[in-house]
């Protein structure tokens, strides 16, 4: 999928979500394990675990991680995290306030960083990059489907 373009969210009585923001600067590598957490915690709440919860953590690590280091921000923003379940998605969103969108590369084998938008697309169902709802830069989000 395109990482340009998000696709409309109906407004509808399944539609459940929440939202956090952490912050961004140098306590940004602290923010990836606490967006972990509070991932852990809701995906509980709402009763969902197996391969899609391993699969949405690691989403969200790879989005947080790539937001802290490489969306450049103006002082004191925050990362802003989103985690959603909608017709039978489950969506996980990070928005920081670099307007740049993010684009897979392939790294080279001895490359330590590199990786982490291929990873997104290859375990997504669907991923993108859209503008931030509630102010400046973006938000990139990736989706899995939920269990029936």
């Amino acid at each position: 999928m395109s990482a340009h373009a998000a696709p409309e969210q109906p407004a509808t009585p399944d539609v459940s979500e929440v939202t956090w923001q952490l912050p961004h600067g140098p306590h940004g590598p602290r923010s990836a394990r606490r967006a972990r957490e509070l991932l852990r915690t809701q995906l509980a709440e709402w009763k969902i675990g197996g391969e899609v919860a391993h699969t949405a953590e690691l989403l969200l690590s790879e989005l947080v991680t790539n937001s802290v280091l490489h969306a450049r921000r103006p002082t004191g923003r925050e990362i802003g995290l989103r985690l959603a379940r909608y017709e039978g998605r489950l969506r996980v969103e990070v928005a920081d306030a670099n307007p740049a969108h993010p684009v897979p590369r392939q790294a080279a084998t001895g490359d330590e960083h590199g990786r982490g938008l291929v990873l997104t697309q290859a375990l997504a169902g669907r991923w993108g990059c859209c503008p931030r709802a509630h102010g400046i830069g973006k938000a990139t989000w990736a989706e899995l489907s939920l269990p029936k």
